[in-house]
C-alpha cells in the first residue's frame, strides 16, 4: 500500500505504552498493523465508535520522527468535555487497539537537509519535536532552532527531552529558578536570536499564537513565503 492510499484507508493501532508528559497531556505510542512511512509534521487522525454506530474522530501529531519504525506515537491534550481526548487520557489502556488514518500532510513538513527555525505555542510544539528529533537522529542539529513558548515548567512537553543547545524555552507566567529571561511573551528578540536568513519557519499553536508569532517573524525579518503555518483550531477535542 502506496502512502497516499494508507492516508485514506483506516487501520488499527496497538497501545503499547502511554507517558504522562503534563498534568494534562498524555503521549501514546502505537503499533501500527500496516506501518506506513510518515514525514516530520505529518499527523493521523484517531477515530472512535460507539456501541450504537456513533464516531468521533480528531486529528494529532506525530511526535515521533521517521525512522522505520512500525510504532508511531502521539501527544495528546485533555481537553474539557473533549469526546477524543477524555476518552483516551480515562479509558485507554496499554493493549487496547484504536482506529488510526494517517500519515496526512504534505506542506508542513521538514525532510531533515535545510535550515528550519521551529515555533511552538503550547502543545504546537508536538509536530516541532518530531522535526527535532529527527535532527537529533541524524546528527543535523546544526540545520533546526527551537523556540518553545509555554505557561510555566509545568506546562512543558517533553522537558527530560527537549532543552538543548538547539532550543528556547520562553515561559509566560512562571520561570524556573535560575532562568535570567523574566516571564513574558515571545517576542522579536527571541526568535531573532535564533533566526538563520536561510532558514524556514514553522510555526505551530492556537490561532492566536500561531497569527502573533508570524507577525514576530515578519518583523525580525522572514519573507512571507518563509513562513509555513499550523494552526490548532477548537475541534471540542
Amino acid at each position: 500500500m502506496d502512502t497516499i492510499q494508507a492516508a485514506t484507508t483506516w487501520q488499527t493501532a496497538t497501545v503499547v505504552g502511554i507517558t504522562d508528559e503534563t498534568v494534562r497531556t498524555k503521549t501514546f505510542r502505537l503499533r501500527l498493523e500496516r506501518p506506513t512511512p510518515h514525514r516530520a509534521g505529518q499527523h493521523y487522525v484517531v477515530r472512535l465508535t460507539a456501541p450504537d454506530g456513533y464516531t468521533a474522530s480528531r486529528s494529532y501529531s506525530i511526535a515521533s520522527p521517521p525512522d522505520g519504525d512500525p510504532e508511531i506515537e502521539l501527544t495528546v491534550e485533555r481537553l474539557e468535555d473533549g469526546e477524543v481526548s477524555g476518552f483516551l487520557h480515562d479509558v485507554v489502556q496499554p493493549g487496547d487497539e484504536l482506529e488510526v488514518r494517517g500519515p496526512i500532510g504534505g506542506w508542513f513538513v521538514w525532510e531533515g537537509a535545510t535550515p528550519a527555525l521551529l515555533v511552538g505555542g503550547g502543545s504546537g510544539v508536538v509536530p516541532l519535536m518530531a522535526m527535532l528529533r529527527l535532527a537529533r537522529r541524524t546528527g543535523r542539529t546544526d540545520l533546526v532552532r527551537l523556540v518553545v513558548s509555554v505557561r510555566s515548567p509545568d506546562d512543558l512537553y517533553y522537558a527530560g527531552e527537549l532543552p538543548g543547545p538547539e532550543t528556547t524555552i520562553v515561559y509566560t507566567r512562571r520561570t524556573p529558578p535560575g532562568v535570567v529571561r523574566p516571564p513574558g511573551r515571545l517576542t522579536v528578540a527571541d526568535l531573532s536570536a535564533a533566526f538563520d536568513p536561510a532558514a524556514t519557519a514553522y510555526v505551530c499553536g492556537s490561532a492566536g499564537f500561531a497569527n502573533a508569532a508570524s507577525d514576530l517573524l515578519l518583523d525580525a525579518g522572514v519573507p512571507p513565503a518563509g513562513i509555513r503555518v499550523e494552526r490548532f483550531g477548537p475541534t471540542g477535542g
